[in-house]
């Protein structure tokens, strides 16, 4: 059955028809002045060959892990791909600042055993030195977990302690704390236990937050209208703020608010639904800030991103 969305021009239609139908006359202008809207591209056969795929999809900002995300061992980046993606992301006119690398999914800061805690910041400091040797900025990472054995508060204890470990050991990388979906020993499902992350991290200037659109509204707040996106604005900025916030992933919500559950859906076929998006993307508070999609379907990522910057109204 067709999933029936009110048409950013107005009217109903069917979104699969308005990916179908929509076109280069959805591709603004206002792309070429200020928007990073993008998606988290592969880099199979190189880190460089992300950038490829970005330009492609026509991003203005992309997301990429610098290596395997789903295993500890991973081979050096040979010479040649850090060359190219260098020389690429020049060519192709993306700057740092459009760019959200994303951490390995084994990665838990939190781990309350030592010796696992240990290799996992391991990783982390690798990733780390991974986005430095690009000539990237941002690793945006999970919180962690307490696996159910500890504390969130001492959770929060060991993250900070790990980022602040992190700082003296890399410089110049800014890590991005990723909002969470609420589910019962992950740590980020609430701006406050990001803000006590925050809170003990010393050099301030190079921690900051990624907020997931999907993450949030499973946690429980409710940005499906421009009136909820607006009071939790309000509350990001009182509890964190705004000064904190460097990266979004847009992804509607296979779940209802509330439901912690962290499962992904297309931008207007779930339950945040077109209208939260228009309210984010016309949000002047996160012009030039890496805006990624992690969505299902990856083959309509170009009429997707063309979709949200058809939502963006002209100043």
């Amino acid at each position: 059955m067709c999933k029936l969305i009110t048409h950013p021009h107005g009217g109903i239609c069917c979104f699969e028809n308005f990916l179908l139908e929509s076109g280069p006359a959805f591709y603004y202008i206002i792309f070429m002045i200020s928007d990073y809207i993008g998606a988290h591209v592969t880099t199979a056969g190189g880190v460089e060959n992300s950038l490829l795929h970005a330009d492609k999809i026509r991003a203005g900002g992309f997301a990429i892990f610098t290596r395997n995300q789903r295993r500890w061992e991973a081979c050096d980046l040979c010479e040649n791909s850090i060359r190219l993606f260098r020389e690429r992301m020049e060519e192709y006119g993306y700057t740092a600042d459009m760019v959200l690398p994303h951490n390995s999914y084994l990665i838990n800061l939190a781990q309350p055993d030592p010796d696992k805690r240990a290799r996992s910041f391991e990783v982390f400091i690798d990733e780390l030195q991974r986005v430095r040797t690009l000539g990237l900025k941002f690793l945006n990472f999970h919180p962690g977990s307490t696996v159910g054995l500890i504390s969130k508060r001492r959770g929060i204890e060991y993250i900070s302690e790990a980022v602040n470990r992190a700082h003296s050991m890399v410089e110049g990388a800014v890590h991005v704390l990723e909002t969470t979906s609420g589910q019962t020993n992950k740590i980020g499902g609430a701006f406050e236990e990001i803000a006590e992350i925050i809170d003990g991290v010393e050099d301030k200037s190079r921690i900051g937050v990624c907020i997931d659109t999907c993450h949030i509204f499973a946690a429980g707040y409710d940005i499906s209208t421009a009136d909820g996106w607006a009071k939790t604005m309000e509350q990001f900025d009182r509890i964190i703020g705004i000064e904190y916030l460097k990266g979004m992933h847009l992804n509607d919500s296979v779940g209802e608010l509330g439901s912690k559950i962290d499962r992904h859906e297309n931008i207007g076929m779930g339950r945040i639904g077109l209208e939260g998006f228009r309210a984010i993307l016309n949000d002047d508070r996160l012009r030039q800030i890496p805006m990624i999609l992690e969505t299902p379907d990856r083959r309509n990522w170009d009429r997707e991103i063309e979709l949200l910057r058809s939502l963006i109204q002209p100043k």
